[in-house]
């Protein structure tokens, strides 16, 4: 018995043609009313609204997480750092006032929260309004 000898037993089932009318009845197949019964109906894949749900993270209405800058307070500064020291995000950083971020360095923004007794040069970070009044007051600088 050779490849080209082989036959099958019995015929290839044809796939049931619904919805033409005809000789399947009234409904064609496709049972009674309802939204699978419509000509053209298709539904929607259950994974589709799955998608939907999923909060989207992308585009204008989502701001990065890396935009938005790290907080240091006013009262740990005063404690952290001594008169006269410069303030910056590299000193942030020895002090663990801060950490990275996906191993960068974080913009810092230094929050009010307490009075400043020591002088101090803040540069490269964002300072609130009432903070760059008390740094300045006790004699320290702000770029």
């Amino acid at each position: 018995m050779q490849l080209n000898n082989l036959k099958p037993i019995h015929k290839n089932k044809t796939a049931k043609r619904i919805g033409r009318g005809g000789k399947r009845g009234t409904y064609s197949g496709k049972g009674i009313k309802g939204q699978t019964s419509r000509a053209g109906a298709n539904i929607r894949p259950e994974i589709r609204d799955l998608i939907k749900k999923l909060p989207k993270r992308r585009g204008v209405y989502f701001k990065s997480i890396l935009t938005k800058p790290q907080t240091v307070r006013l009262i740990d500064l005063e404690n952290k750092f001594e008169t006269g020291a410069a303030i910056n995000p590299q000193a942030l950083l020895k002090t663990g006032l801060i950490c990275l971020r996906k191993g960068r360095l974080p913009k810092v923004k230094i929050l009010g929260g307490g009075e400043v007794t020591k002088k101090f040069f803040v540069g490269g970070c964002l300072v609130s309004k009432s903070v760059k009044e008390k740094i300045v007051k006790a004699g320290g600088e702000v770029k």
